[in-house]
């Protein structure tokens, strides 16, 4: 890469540069559940496929953890924050995981690694719209597009985005969106 393109890429604004991120990541469901019999992918994959943007953009995504007890709940509740700076901004996203305690067949630390290698995932996937969810219009053969729906988590995500000044182009690379939805955004 060219040094002029090197510093355009550090005169976008952190908004900018995860709109980008957003829009040309690609991570592959590269691990298979044999009990529910279903590809899916790991927080670990999720920070792999972020490498390299990290470097191209000059930013760093950090990831931190905070267990919730509450008298409310009956179970300790653990919120994990996924957050991308470059120095001067930050943006940040969480999940909620709740850690079942009467998890049969684990020992405690490895019920609080699944929640929080859960927690991680969902947390990294709101921060970069990774979309888990397959609607049954998705998996039609008769589909003719090979982007998913815009509609559901991925929607709210979407919003969300925009409003923190991410664009309607970035969304239109990665989902297809119905002319009623696109209103909406």
């Amino acid at each position: 890469m060219k040094d002029d393109q090197k510093r355009e890429k550090v005169k976008l604004t952190l908004t900018q540069k995860l709109s980008k991120i957003q829009t040309d990541f690609k991570s592959k469901k590269s691990r298979f559940n044999a009990f529910g019999k279903y590809n899916f992918r790991s927080a670990e994959d999720i920070l792999e496929a972020t490498k390299p943007f990290l470097k191209e953009f000059g930013v760093t995504v950090t990831i931190d953890e905070e267990v919730i007890l509450s008298a409310f709940s009956l179970f300790p509740i653990l919120k994990v924050t996924a957050s991308i700076t470059d120095g001067a901004e930050s943006i940040e996203t969480s999940a909620i995981v709740g850690i079942d305690l009467d998890q049969k067949g684990m020992q405690m630390p490895q019920k609080f690694g699944s929640a929080s290698s859960y927690g991680k995932k969902y947390a990294l996937g709101n921060l970069f719209l990774i979309d888990d969810t397959a609607d049954s219009d998705a998996t039609n053969s008769h589909s003719n597009t090979s982007k998913p729906k815009l509609e559901g988590a991925a929607l709210i995500k979407a919003k969300s985005f925009i409003k923190a000044g991410g664009s309607v182009d970035a969304i239109k690379k990665k989902y297809d969106i119905p002319a009623e939805v696109l209103k909406t955004l």
